[in-house]
């Protein structure tokens, strides 16, 4: 018989119980605001309801009610240094955080709330209802609360989407010297969510202080804890990952304000991560003002055992006992928050003009302007004022024969070397000489704690880096091995960091760079060699750069990390192994944004083309012989960066584009850029904008299956040739 040796968990897991004893020790100005806290939110809420009942509320309303206590005990333990994040249903974490704020010191539930207190009301709600004055001009609602400045960065509509952030949050003060810490907020839905798991991982392998605040209230919808997991004591995914955790009863905000300043204190002196759980529950569905047992999935025999333990309710008892407050002064604060929401929500709200009685609406001054649709979806570019930005065509500094892949790690280093804040991750950028290509040789020991290795987890260090950028005091790069990897990160990617500035009113940038490999013609077959250009161009908020020569790999790199919109920069194994002009000394040269440059002038059609495809479109022009081409490297590929102008001064002579790409045709860039043309410059067109794409399977394993599913030079050629008969 094999002998058996029990293991033990190498992180701590207790449960934190408040004892009666504790409430008695507890500061009465500490209890006053906790309860203040408490009946402020939950007032809010409740206010919430009463318009969303009379259908005032566009979308969702996610009420916290009933899981307040878990915010307020938690927030008390923080400071405005410290960062917070949630999900959909956050409207107490940002609440508790944003009061927090604006009075330190703690509230007084009898005292009248001060201006500050009324406008952190008045705008949380404004933006609820989706409104100008709200803090995203309204386009954030109810699931995207921001305050940056009082350390509330975001919440979330993404079942754990906003997790992999607060560890970039951690990270950015980390490195900043600060002992300030993170703390993101999710609920029992997404603590099985990969994005979570992955996050918690690279939390505890980087020993960064993040807090995962869970709050088991029971439900995800209407599937319960029980049904969705074997362990439904969440805190014990902390033990897996080496992260000590805590769990607490998170109707008690005074037991849930111990546990986490025990949490705070640990990450504070260095300890790593943390877990605290708070078992809670929702008191209505996971929308509007109905109970769960309305729709059947919970019994009113449970909602009645939970209501009984309502935050507020033991509150109020305790100062009650401790004769802290009396049970008149406990209703006075619930009457008094409950007439100044009245009058807050009077600001927003007026009698619907020949209605019913009670009937309202929003007053038509408080939306915002429509024609303000777009703006922020990218900043203005403003910040390329400071940097050296040379012109688009020519070289600009003297050049020499350079390969390309020491372009890329050349301006890096250059880069890191005059700012501290560029920061590097991926996976094995930190080893084999310079990652898997070379693109970061020699930085890792000149810049030691910037060139970070990952583990393999996209979602995860994607999202970090998407945190670090909207932190705002460091700039990720963020390397992807293969394009193909996009895929696993495309919530943070796409839903996360590309929709960030928009989302959040469009005045904070959203500093990051992503390198990503083109890798068809390798070999590596299906899952390793798409190229991305066609899927980001059709997802707003990223600026895409693709440089196909060492001197505009140099100018384009400096432009992306000068930029504080998020910039994909795309690079082909192709060109890698390539040389071409390189600058010899000078690696602070910008390219400007939005500029093209003509390879080749002609006057016989346009070719617009990109990257790799670059060299075999030349190749073809001057091997075919007969169409003289003018070939237009394009550069800047997103729908906000396209060379118009110079588009449109070559369709004026020739009449007549092509498009040429290497990859797909279902992911095809040329797709959408076609259809701009045809509808910008149908005027100058003699014909249909013809496209080289590849075909539609991805490309395979076998070289000869590889060749098939790809354009070059031959495919360009054919396509010259049905110009050449017309």
């Amino acid at each position: 018989m094999p002998e058996h040796r029990p293991l033990a968990p190498a992180s701590p897991w207790v449960e934190v119980v408040a004892t009666e004893s504790d409430w008695d020790a507890a500061d009465p100005d500490l209890l006053r605001s906790i309860y203040a806290q408490l009946v402020w939110i939950r007032t809010f809420e409740q206010y919430v309801l009463d318009l969303a009942s009379g259908g005032l509320i566009h979308g969702p309303a996610h009420s916290s009610i009933g899981q307040e206590g878990g915010a307020v005990g938690s927030v008390l333990a923080l400071s405005s240094e410290d960062s917070v994040n949630g999900s959909h249903r956050g409207h107490h974490q940002f609440l508790a955080k944003a009061l927090h704020h604006v009075e330190p010191k703690g509230l007084d539930p009898l005292e009248p709330p001060a201006d500050a207190v009324r406008e952190v009301l008045l705008k949380t709600l404004a933006e609820i209802c989706g409104l100008d004055r709200g803090w995203s001009h309204g386009r954030g609602g109810s699931m995207h609360l921001q305050w940056k400045d009082a350390g509330a960065m975001g919440t979330n509509a993404i079942v754990g989407g906003g997790v992999p952030q607060a560890a970039g949050f951690a990270w950015s003060h980390r490195y900043s010297g600060s002992d300030a810490v993170a703390v993101t907020y999710f609920g029992d839905g997404a603590i099985n969510i990969g994005s979570t798991l992955e996050t918690m991982n690279i939390a505890a392998a980087w020993s960064l202080p993040v807090c995962f605040f869970i709050e088991n209230n029971q439900y995800a919808v209407s599937t319960s804890v029980h049904e969705s997991t074997a362990e439904p004591r969440l805190s014990a995914r902390g033990l897996g990952f080496n992260i000590a955790s805590w769990k607490v009863d998170g109707m008690d905000p005074l037991a849930v304000h111990l546990a986490m300043t025990e949490a705070v204190e640990h990450m504070r002196r260095g300890r790593g991560p943390s877990v605290v759980e708070v078992d809670t529950y929702r008191f209505f569905h996971q929308n509007g003002a109905f109970a769960g047992s309305a729709f059947g999935y919970r019994s009113k025999e449970e909602e009645r055992s939970w209501r009984a333990r309502d935050p507020l309710l033991q509150t109020a008892a305790q100062l009650q006992r401790r004769g802290i407050m009396s049970a008149e002064e406990t209703a006075q604060a619930v009457a008094t928050a409950k007439a100044v929401m009245e009058e807050i929500g009077s600001v927003l709200v007026e009698p619907l003009p020949g209605g019913k009685p009670g009937e309202r609406r929003i007053k038509p001054a408080e939306w915002p302007d429509p024609d303000w649709v777009d703006v922020g979806v990218r900043g203005d570019l403003s910040e390329l004022s400071s940097v050296r930005v040379v012109q688009p065509d020519g070289h600009a500094v003297p050049v020499q024969e350079t390969t390309f892949i020491e372009s890329v790690a050349a301006v890096m280093g250059r880069r890191m070397e005059t700012d501290p804040g560029v920061v590097v991750m991926g996976e094995d950028v930190h080893r084999l000489n310079g990652g898997t290509n070379g693109a970061t040789r020699g930085l890792s020991d000149r810049f030691p704690g910037r060139i970070l290795g990952t583990p393999i987890s996209e979602n995860a260090f994607a999202g970090l880096a998407g945190g670090i950028a909207l932190d705002g005091r460091c700039t990720p790069v963020v390397e992807f091995m293969y394009a193909d990897f996009m895929w696993v990160a495309a919530d943070q990617l796409f839903n996360q960091i590309g929709k960030a500035r928009h989302m959040y009113g469009g005045e904070s940038g959203v500093p990051l760079v992503l390198r990503s490999k083109v890798a068809m013609g390798t070999g590596y077959g299906s899952q390793h060699s798409m190229d991305p250009a066609g899927v980001f161009a059709t997802n707003p908020g990223w600026r895409i750069v693709a440089p196909s020569t060492p001197y505009d790999y140099v100018g384009l790199m400096n432009a992306a990390l000068a930029c504080q919109d998020p910039v994909v920069v795309l690079e082909h194994v192709d060109l890698y192994r390539s040389s071409g002009p390189g600058p010899i000394d000078d690696l602070d040269y910008v390219l400007p944004v939005g500029k093209a440059v003509v390879r080749r002038p002609g006057n016989d059609v346009t070719v617009l083309t990109y990257l790799g495809m670059v060299a075999f479109v030349l190749e073809a022009v001057e091997e075919f012989g007969q169409v003289d081409a003018e070939v237009i490297d394009l550069r800047w590929l997103d729908r906000a960066s396209i060379d118009w102008d110079l588009i449109e001064e070559s369709l004026t002579r020739t009449n007549q584009v092509l498009i040429a790409e290497q990859g797909a045709v279902g992911t095809s860039y040329g797709g959408w850029l076609a259809d701009e043309i045809h509808r910008r410059f149908f005027d100058l067109l003699d014909a249909p904008v013809r496209r080289v794409t590849g075909a539609e399977a991805s490309p395979s394993i076998s070289r000869v299956l590889e060749r098939a599913a790809i354009a070059q030079k031959d495919e360009v050629i054919a396509e010259l040739a049905e110009i050449a008969r017309y």
